[in-house]
C-alpha cells in the first residue's frame, strides 16, 4: 500500500479566527453607498377583503381575493397576482369556463380622426372543460394569473403603464386611455339559438349562448426612491458649499444691449437623484453672481419671498403629456414623411415653489425654496405612442422685454416622482401588493419636448 504525502496545510488556531475581521459585514438595511432596488411583497402585509361581481342575472360570481376592504375597484401592482374563484349558482349546460386577464392603450387624435389601440395585456386561462370524465362544472373554480411587468411594441420592451386617461381639447388634440380589466366567461354552447349563425356571433365578438362577468381593475405600480432626500447645503459667503448629493446647473442670465448691466451667471441647486416622493417637497437652492449694479438691476425681478402671486422668476414643477400620432396617421392616410413632427402633447403645472431669502452680498445673492407637489393620479411613465413626463421649469420671464435690463431664462430640468417616501426599512406606507422598485434616471426616457412648455403659466 502506497503512502499519500500531503502538503503543508494551514493550522485552524488563531491565524484564521483572525481573518474573520476582514470578513464583509451584512445587515438586513443597505449601507451608505447601497440601495435597495426592490422589496418582496412577501415579506409585507397583505390585504385580505375581498371584491365581488355578479353576472346581471345572479347566477355567476367573479371573486378577487388580496383586496383592501370598501374599495370600488380592485387594485393591483407590478407583478401583482389576479387570484380568486369564479362561483355558479347553475352548473348545468357549461361547457367551458376560463378567466381572462386584458389591458390595452387606446389612442384618438381629434383633428385628423386617426385611432390606435394597442395590446399591453392578454392572458386566458382555462378553469374548466367539460369532457367524459368531468361531465358536470363544480360550483367554485379558483384561478391564478400573474401580470406581466412588461410590453413590447414595435420591437421594443415598455414598462406595463398604469391606469390613467388624459385628453387635450382642440384641434390638435387627443384622448389617450389606458385600461385593464380581468373577466370570467362562463359558455354554454346549447344555448345558442338555432337560428341564429354562429359564424356571426364570431364575427361581431358576440358570445351567444354564455355568460360574461367582468370588471375594470386599477393598475397601480408602487416606486419609492433610492436614498432619502439630502440635507440642506450650508451657505457660505458668496452662495453654497457645493456637497456630493446635490448637482447643481448652471445658467446665463444674458443682459440687454441696452443696459449698462453684466451678465448674472445663475446656479441652481437640486437634489443630484431628481426623484422625489409625489406627496413630498422638492427642495433647491438659487444663487445669483454678478456685480454690484447688475444684481441691482435685477432686484425687481428677483425670486418673490412673498405668499402672493408670483413674481418674475418661477420654479415649478410641470407635466407633459405626449401623443405620437404617427401609427394612427399612417391607418388613415398613409405613412408619414419622414422628418415629419408627428407628437401632440400639453404641460399642466402640478407644482408651484415658495422661496426664502438665504443670504446676500455685495456681489452674489441666494435663495432657498421648495415646490410644494399638487396631487396626482399616477407618476411618469413611457408607453407605446404615449408619455407622461415630469419636469422642474426655471424660468425668468421679464413683463416687458423692450424695457427690460435681462433678456430671460427657460430651463427644463427632467425629474422623476415616485408613489411611495423613502423609509428605512424600504416598505413605504400602507401595505404593498407587489414589489416597490426604484425609478431609473430621469434622463433615461426623457422625450421632453421644451417647445411644450413655451406658454406655461
Amino acid at each position: 500500500m502506497s503512502t499519500v504525502h500531503l502538503p503543508n496545510l494551514p493550522s485552524y488556531g488563531s491565524p484564521v479566527q483572525q481573518t474573520f475581521s476582514r470578513t464583509p459585514s451584512y445587515s438586513a438595511e443597505p449601507g451608505v453607498y447601497e440601495q435597495r432596488l426592490a422589496l418582496n411583497a412577501r415579506s409585507l402585509p397583505q390585504a385580505t377583503g375581498d371584491f365581488i361581481k355578479s353576472s346581471k342575472s345572479g347566477d355567476a360570481k367573479l371573486r378577487l381575493s388580496a383586496q383592501e376592504d370598501k374599495i370600488d375597484l380592485p387594485v393591483y401592482g407590478s407583478g401583482g397576482v389576479v387570484e380568486g374563484t369564479v362561483e355558479l349558482l347553475k352548473t348545468d349546460n357549461i361547457s367551458t369556463v376560463e378567466v381572462k386577464v386584458a389591458g390595452r392603450l387606446e389612442v384618438k387624435e381629434i383633428a385628423e380622426g386617426g385611432h390606435s389601440d394597442t395590446t399591453l395585456v392578454l392572458d386566458t386561462v382555462l378553469l374548466w372543460m367539460k369532457d367524459s370524465s368531468n361531465p358536470v362544472c363544480p360550483p367554485t373554480l379558483r384561478f391564478s394569473l400573474t401580470l406581466p411587468t412588461t410590453f413590447e411594441y414595435n420591437g421594443r420592451t415598455f414598462p406595463l403603464p398604469p391606469s390613467h386617461s388624459v385628453k387635450l381639447k382642440g384641434l390638435p388634440g387627443f384622448d389617450a386611455t389606458i385600461d385593464y380589466s380581468v373577466s370570467a366567461i362562463i359558455n354554454k354552447p346549447h344555448g345558442v339559438p338555432n337560428m341564429v349563425p354562429l359564424v356571426k356571433s364570431r364575427k361581431l365578438g358576440i358570445n351567444i349562448g354564455s355568460t360574461t362577468v367582468s370588471t375594470p381593475f386599477i393598475y397601480y405600480p408602487r416606486t419609492r426612491p433610492a436614498a432619502p432626500l439630502p440635507s440642506p447645503l450650508r451657505r457660505i459667503q458668496g452662495g453654497f458649499l457645493s456637497q456630493p448629493d446635490w448637482r447643481v446647473y448652471e445658467y446665463l442670465l444674458k443682459a440687454t444691449p441696452r443696459s449698462a448691466a453684466q451678465n448674472i451667471v445663475v446656479k441652481f441647486y437640486l437634489p443630484a437623484s431628481r426623484i422625489f416622493w409625489a406627496s413630498g417637497v422638492i427642495p433647491f437652492h438659487i444663487n445669483f453672481e454678478s456685480n454690484a449694479f447688475s444684481l441691482a438691476a435685477f432686484l425687481p425681478s428677483a425670486p418673490s419671498t412673498g405668499s402672493g402671486k408670483p413674481g418674475v422668476t418661477r420654479v415649478q414643477l410641470m407635466r407633459q403629456s405626449s401623443v405620437d400620432v404617427r401609427g394612427m396617421r399612417q391607418d388613415v392616410r398613409g405613412p408619414t414623411i419622414l422628418g415629419t413632427k408627428t407628437n401632440i402633447w400639453r404641460a399642466d403645472r402640478i407644482g408651484e415653489a415658495r422661496f426664502s431669502l438665504a443670504g446676500d452680498g455685495a456681489t452674489w445673492t441666494s435663495f432657498s425654496g421648495e415646490i410644494t407637489i399638487e396631487p396626482i393620479k399616477v407618476t411618469g411613465f413611457l408607453s407605446a405612442g404615449l408619455s407622461v413626463q415630469d419636469c422642474i421649469l426655471f424660468t425668468v420671464t421679464p413683463p416687458d422685454v423692450t424695457k427690460a435690463a435681462f433678456v430671460g431664462i427657460r430651463e427644463v430640468v427632467p425629474v422623476r416622482l415616485t408613489t411611495d417616501p423613502w423609509t428605512e426599512d424600504g416598505r413605504g406606507f400602507s401595505a404593498a401588493r407587489s414589489s416597490f422598485s426604484v425609478p431609473s434616471s430621469p434622463e433615461e426616457q426623457s422625450i421632453l419636448e421644451p417647445e411644450s412648455f413655451a406658454h406655461a403659466y
